[in-house]
């Protein structure tokens, strides 16, 4: 089954979005609390919790978001849940900027979720923060802001193609040990030992998608080295998951912050592994924590 768990910013186009999913095959279901996501997975894969045969749909998008208030403290224990399950999902989060929200609600005139409590600005201000774990952990993430409805359609496209691709699905994750080791890695890399551009000023405050730090790293001989036994080993072990029925492989790839050396490594693995002909996505879970206000204890942990 092809779990697509959609959820965001109100106003940032998640109702179009599933609107395109459900034209595409899929069996939708909006504002669906965050406790029952487990459930309905379960249901939907053709079981029931005796076991006993039940209906089966092969591509499911469950609509998740802040009109449920105990999105917050569910959705954590849903995934893990689902992660238990070996129940295949992935999570797209829509987001748009703050002036654009607003406007949005002007031109609707509809009422955000957390209106009856606050102003329009500051609902969208408490609900960006109640959601960023959330972000944290989306496998795709597509900001809407200036983006047309028929580009949006082509960002979910490629969203429906990764799911409709055949053969092994390799997920590339970079993360930092600080905030926790990714529970649903089969496989988890440790680059600490590589220099830590955080302890560079001039480099602290980017990430290692920038170039400065890519050539920082680079000028380390030990960097591409590493890569390439890497991908040695990969190529090695891929055909034999594949031997054994598996269809998704996450790794993970970590830092102490999980912001520049895990960001790098984990974009030009996914590279190689494209070039290689294999499907693979990268996602950066933990790269948009602020450094200057999470500082590492030491550069060694």
């Amino acid at each position: 089954m092809d779990l697509i768990i959609l959820t965001g910013m109100s106003g940032a186009g998640k109702s179009q979005a599933a609107a395109y999913f459900e034209d595409h095959g899929y069996f939708c279901i909006d504002n669906l609390p965050p406790i029952f996501l487990p459930r309905m997975a379960y249901t939907f894969m053709g079981k029931d919790e005796d076991s006993t045969p039940s209906v089966a749909v092969e591509k499911l998008c469950l609509v998740v978001d802040i009109r449920s208030r105990d999105l917050t403290e569910g959705f954590e224990d849903a995934i893990k849940k689902l992660d238990e399950m070996g129940c295949p999902y992935r999570i797209v989060f829509l987001e748009a900027t703050e002036n654009v929200l607003v406007s949005r609600y002007r031109q609707t005139r509809r009422k955000h979720p957390l209106m009856d409590e606050m102003s329009l600005v500051d609902a969208i201000a408490m609900e960006k923060s109640m959601l960023r774990d959330i972000r944290g952990r989306a496998t795709h993430i597509i900001d809407t802001t200036m983006m047309p409805i028929s580009s949006l359609r082509k960002e979910l496209r490629v969203v429906i193609d990764e799911g409709e691709a055949k053969g092994l699905s390799i997920f590339v994750q970079s993360f930092g040990f600080m905030y926790g080791t990714p529970t649903d890695s089969d496989d988890v890399i440790d680059v600490r030992f590589l220099p830590n551009p955080f302890w560079v000023e001039k480099l602290k405050m980017m990430s290692g998608k920038d170039e400065p730090i890519g050539e920082y790293l680079r000028s380390f001989s030990e960097t591409e080295e590493f890569l390439e036994k890497y991908m040695n080993l990969l190529e090695f072990m891929i055909p034999f998951y594949i031997r054994e029925g598996k269809s998704r492989l996450n790794l993970g790839v970590g830092c102490t912050g999980g912001r520049h050396r895990s960001v790098f490594i984990a974009e030009e693995v996914c590279k190689r592994l494209k070039n290689a002909g294999y499907n693979a996505i990268v996602h950066h879970r933990d790269i948009d924590r602020d450094p200057r206000y999470e500082k590492p204890k030491s550069q060694d942990k």
